[in-house]
């Protein structure tokens, strides 16, 4: 488990642990503004939890209203919060201005510092990504968690670009490329992969990722589908049409299904059949969340009732 130093202990160890930021996301459009819990750490971490898996967050949210919104939220999806998260002095905010189209600008206002962690026992897969694993002095922290248990369990990243809060991009890319090789899965938007690699076609993108040291490299390109590359096997899965409201926690939900396919491939690796499997069932989860406003991945009741083929798939935890 992770231990922070702090008196407080852990009863059992979830089978997924997501370290990175929570906040409050201000959405504001023509018909007026809105809070919703948020941040992509703490909306894959619902969205496992929605899926079933045993899920914790390690995080750092303030004491007052805001935090307690958070904090509940996580709760309603059987989300656990790893002791030592309450530590700071307010809950962040992301005010999110939407388009016509659904798609949203953000602008945070956030700090983002963790206590000392000591891994003792570890999850089966350690998640981490987005401001998190850049802003000081909080990245730090995430990037020794990540040089102390890479070996020891999985590691998932997806770094979710926010250029607004990184500083120069040569350092940001910098920062990003020391992470990959603690990794064994890194997924990137297109978006993402077009600010880091500007230079690099998507499916070169993948093949720098994969020999920076990762497993899989997984690329979501929006109504054009993702890629999920291996050293031996590249796979384009197609995009689901879906009537959008708007693209808030999409990229979050895709990458809770997947890490959810990824507990529940059973011994067979990353074969071709199981990549499609485990691609399919994150953009299904992907294309459900588009559906309806904010951060609201599917549960596996909604999961299986738009793909029933999922109940094929072994169980988690088998």
């Amino acid at each position: 488990m992770l231990r922070t130093h702090s008196s407080d202990s852990v009863a059992a160890i979830p089978d997924v642990i997501v370290v990175g930021e929570s906040l409050v996301d201000i959405v504001a459009s023509a018909q007026g503004t809105v809070e919703h819990p948020g941040g992509s750490p703490a909306n894959v971490a619902y969205g496992l939890g929605r899926l079933g898996v045993s899920t914790g967050l390690l995080t750092a949210i303030g004491n007052d209203e805001r935090g307690r919104a958070v904090e509940a939220h996580l709760e309603n999806a059987g989300v656990m919060l790893v002791p030592g998260s309450k530590s700071q002095g307010r809950t962040a905010t992301a005010t999110a201005t939407l388009a016509a189209d659904g798609s949203a600008r953000y602008d945070f206002d956030i700090h983002w510092e963790l206590p000392p962690i000591a891994p003792t026992y570890l999850p089966k897969v350690l998640h981490t990504g987005s401001i998190a694993t850049f802003l000081a002095p909080g990245a730090a922290a995430v990037k020794a968690l990540l040089e102390q248990s890479h070996r020891e369990c999985m590691v998932t990243y997806d770094p979710n670009i926010r250029p607004a809060m990184l500083g120069g991009h040569a350092e940001a890319r910098s920062i990003f490329e020391e992470i990959v090789p603690l990794t064994d899965v890194v997924k990137l938007s297109d978006e993402d992969a077009n600010w880091l690699y500007p230079e690099l076609q998507l499916e070169e993108t993948a093949t720098r990722l994969l020999g920076l040291g990762t497993e899989l490299a997984v690329v979501t390109k929006g109504s054009e589908g993702s890629l999920l590359a291996t050293p031996a096997t590249r796979l384009h899965i197609p995009a689901i049409r879906s009537e959008v409201a708007d693209t808030i926690g999409a990229g979050d939900a895709y990458m809770a299904a997947l890490i959810y396919g990824l507990l529940a491939r059973g011994t067979d690796g990353l074969a071709p059949a199981v990549l499609e499997a485990i691609g399919l069932t994150a953009t299904k989860a992907a294309a459900i969340t588009v559906r309806r406003p904010g951060a609201n991945p599917p549960t596996m009741v909604e999961l299986l009732a738009d793909l029933p083929e999922l109940a094929t798939l072994t169980a988690v935890g088998a």
